[in-house]
């Protein structure tokens, strides 16, 4: 009788092997889909979500403002008398709003309507409470009706969806420069299309009943978020001086982040209070 070899099978080992690591790639893949699942609702959450909640919210403030005024601002308010200019202006921060409450925006460059000052009314709106919303700003060329809030702190203001007043600056209709941040993306985004609008389109702020008419005048495309010139009684880009005014008059700035969904720089909307 023939001695029989001894036969060593290996491949119940390696399939083992093989098992065992197949188990740990179905778990990363798994755990990859979860996380990207997470992830996904987290990014809905706050481009959609958010928009609604602070969209709806904003609507309602402005429906509130409104009927406590007896209906929207119709009377246009224009003048000569002179406004003491605004005290001094809040470094912009990141994210679209100035330092000291956390949000600024700023510029866009197109020829203006006029580079001097539009006269100041005699009667500008008073210095409301901070972190309150006081007015309504409206864009017809965007479609845009969003309360007006003082102050730029992001989660008292500017997360609510609202343009938010920058401390420091002149109330509406005064002589200075009137300037509000708002959120270009997420949280109502008011300011997303600012960029949109152009040399002679009209935006109204109402305040109380009363309507004050700006007129787009010049527009700064890019700047930085330190750029404080452009938040000036005479608002004039520090970094680009190209860009901006030289006579006092009565200003609206507009300010927002760009390019989109980043806080890298500023956009900034200049007009002139109508006279």
């Amino acid at each position: 009788m023939r001695d029989r070899v001894p036969v060593v099978v290996q491949g119940s080992g390696r399939r083992g092997r093989r098992a065992g690591l197949a188990g740990v790639l179905w778990a990363v893949a798994e755990m990859t889909v979860t996380v990207g699942l997470v992830v996904l609702l987290l990014v809905v959450h706050q481009v959609w979500w958010t928009n609604r909640q602070a969209v709806a919210a904003a609507r309602d403030r402005v429906e509130a403002l409104e009927s406590e005024w007896g209906g929207p601002g119709s009377e246009s308010e224009s003048g000569s008398d002179s406004v003491p200019g605004p005290g001094p202006v809040p470094v912009p921060g990141a994210d679209g709003g100035p330092a000291p409450e956390s949000e600024s925006d700023p510029v866009d460059a197109s020829a203006g309507a006029g580079s001097g000052g539009a006269p100041a009314p005699s009667r500008p709106a008073a210095k409301p409470p901070a972190r309150e919303a006081y007015a309504v700003l409206r864009i017809p060329r965007l479609g845009l009706v969003v309360p007006v809030a003082q102050g730029v702190d992001k989660r008292a203001v500017l997360d609510k969806g609202y343009a938010g007043h920058y401390p420091g600056t002149a109330q509406p209709g005064a002589r200075g420069n009137f300037a509000l941040a708002g959120h270009r993306n997420t949280h109502g985004e008011p300011f997303r299309y600012i960029n949109r609008l152009r040399a002679g389109d009209e935006v109204f702020v109402d305040v109380k009943g009363r309507r004050f008419t700006y007129v787009v005048g010049k527009v700064l495309p890019e700047t930085s978020e330190r750029d404080i010139g452009v938040l000036a009684p005479v608002p004039r880009s520090v970094v680009k001086p190209d860009y901006g005014y030289s006579e006092p008059g009565a200003y609206l700035t507009l300010t927002t982040c760009t390019p989109e969904y980043s806080s890298k720089y500023r956009l900034v909307v200049w007009g002139t209070l109508k006279s």
